[in-house]
């Protein structure tokens, strides 16, 4: 669903290697889902021991985890795991800064190419040692050399030093925001790297965990519909008070209906995602909430630029006005907003006057010059997209129906993520669709990850090559540090290029996160620099 996941040098230039669990095709960088053997569930707000501890049930509706490495994790397992890790500082979507976590106070320096962050005091890993500057330095280096997920985020590190036990110092090859950098939801975490490399298979295999957070792991069972429990960790640096939510379970659910029966039954507190027509019957239902948020993530449908017919621009610009971006958002029923290009509202480099729309006319009158349409020979294109995602599979209905009155028919699969991703790095079909957002709240890797040139393809699935279009992208990191007022700017002029000059993408729309929970659950507020992660720790249940 990377949707996961959204994603994102060693050097800015240098290479990503990512991790192969990362993912973003369905809600969060990657998709699908399939029927498992049922466990059981524990109702919600009700303890699976004997202890009377509430317990919080989450209801996702793909499997939780597929990388428990802090350092490469790149994927859905972003809702465990910030609630078992933390970084040195959190995104506050409110005030639109980071925020402190488990550094206090930081500092810049040198136009933005020092930083000294002030680390919190008596916090415990899990394993109980203790967070001092050296164990984060530790972490922060062995995400680094890891080189694999979001390690490229650290790409701006020349040096980390450590002048005392409670100071990080970083020295940067070029200026970076390293307070927001910090605040990744991906491979920013601090964690026992010393305790990682001597019991490496147990991190693995989910045995044992090495963060800060306030949770860590009680059980976990690959496959099984409550695949993963968590419970508190008693030392944890911010206290707990009795009516918190103590323990976790996450209840998988691939199925939208399933999982809305079970919040209306109460087995479980929270439900990602509902369809439409759903969560306007969920802000009816006694005993339910349904909340509603925008997010960071979009919808990307991606043109092969290299092979086959999608190879001529002609072609790529013709599906563009082929899409029926109106109807698709009528359609969502509020789930979905018209997208302006390929930054959401709330992002440095959102830019106006980019909203597309549907012309038939102009995508014939390309066909025709390409060779194809109605007076010429059919046009067939292959697409695949998320399986179980219905929204996706909503947009390539209409796609169908709409190329269908110029002569193109669409060759359309639904695919599991893993391989629809797969095929999609040999470059196996003409149009690739997928989620995409953010790795922190900045819009760089949708053009370092999805659209810079890449030997060995990972998430660049347009597969376009363009020196020029590199060297810009190249330059973004400094100058969102420097010059904000240019970067925004640079932002804009490449999203004209990749979009309208290239016609490497199409985006349809950003999505606006549905929610259902219990009445019973107090506290919850969408972030969406953390997509679907639910911060059990801010929770209460009522009463």
């Amino acid at each position: 669903m990377r949707w996961h996941k959204r994603l994102l040098v060693a050097g800015v230039a240098g290479v990503v290697a990512l991790a192969a669990s990362a993912c973003a095709g369905g809600q969060v960088r990657g998709a699908g889902g399939s029927p498992r053997p049922s466990t059981g569930g524990t109702p919600a707000g009700q303890t699976a021991t004997q202890d009377n501890e509430a317990t919080f049930v989450y209801a996702p509706n793909l499997d939780v985890v597929t990388d428990w490495d802090p350092a490469t994790s790149y994927s859905n397992e972003i809702i465990a795991l910030s609630n078992i890790y933390e970084g040195l500082t959190r995104y506050n979507a409110a005030t639109k800064e980071a925020e402190p976590r488990l550094a206090t106070e930081w500092s810049s320096a040198d136009g933005g190419k020092e930083w000294t962050f002030k680390l919190r005091q008596g916090v415990k890993f899990h394993t109980g040692a203790p967070l001092d500057a050296e164990a984060a330095k530790k972490a922060i280096e062995r995400t680094m050399k890891s080189n694999g997920g979001a390690a490229y985020i650290w790409g701006a590190v020349d040096k980390i030093e450590t002048p005392d036990d409670a100071t990080l110092k970083f020295t940067l090859k070029y200026a970076s925001p390293m307070d927001l950098i910090a605040s990744s939801g991906y491979a920013a975490y601090l964690y026992d790297a010393e305790a990682l490399e001597k019991n490496e298979d147990d991190v693995k295999n989910g045995k044992l965990d090495v963060g800060t957070g306030p949770y860590t792991i009680d059980s976990w069972r690959k496959g099984q519909e409550t695949e993963l429990t968590l419970k508190a960790f008693e030392d944890y640096w911010g206290g707990w008070r009795p009516e918190q939510y103590k323990k976790v379970a996450f209840r998988v659910t691939p199925e939208i209906t399933t999982a809305w029966q079970l919040v209306q039954r109460g087995e479980v507190n929270f439900v990602q995602r509902l369809n439409p027509q759903l969560f306007q019957q969920a802000g009816m239902t006694e005993g339910v909430q349904a909340k509603q948020a925008p997010s960071f993530q979009n919808l990307l449908v991606l043109f092969n630029t290299a092979e086959g017919p999608a190879k001529d621009v002609r072609v790529r610009q013709a599906l563009q006005h082929a899409i029926d971006y109106d109807g698709l958002v009528a359609a969502l029923k509020g789930a979905g907003q018209k997208a302006g290009g390929l930054v959401p509202p709330g992002l440095l480099g959102h830019t106006t006057g980019l909203e597309p729309k549907q012309d038939l006319d102009k995508a014939r009158a390309l066909l025709q010059e390409a060779g194809y349409g109605p007076d010429n020979p059919e046009l067939k294109l292959t697409l695949t997209y998320a399986q179980g995602d219905e929204d996706q599979k909503l947009l390539v209905t209409l796609l169908t129906a709409a190329l269908k009155q110029v002569n193109v028919t669409l060759q359309a699969r639904a695919m599991p993520w893993n391989a629809q991703w797969d095929r999609g790095k040999k470059g196996d079909q003409d149009i690739f669709v997928m989620y995409w957002f953010p790795d922190y709240a900045d819009p760089f890797s949708w053009f370092f990850n999805v659209f810079r040139s890449a030997e060995d393809v990972q998430f660049n699935l347009s597969y376009l090559k363009d020196g020029a279009i590199d060297e810009a992208i190249d330059k973004l990191p400094e100058l969102a540090a420097t010059d904000p007022l240019a970067a925004d700017q640079a932002y804009a002029d490449l999203q004209k290029k990749i979009i309208q000059e290239k016609a490497a993408v199409a985006v349809p729309y950003v999505q606006t996160y549905q929610r259902a929970l219990t009445a019973d659950v107090l506290g919850y507020v969408d972030n969406p620099a953390y997509p679907n992660v639910v911060f059990f720790y801010d929770l209460k249940p009522a009463g």
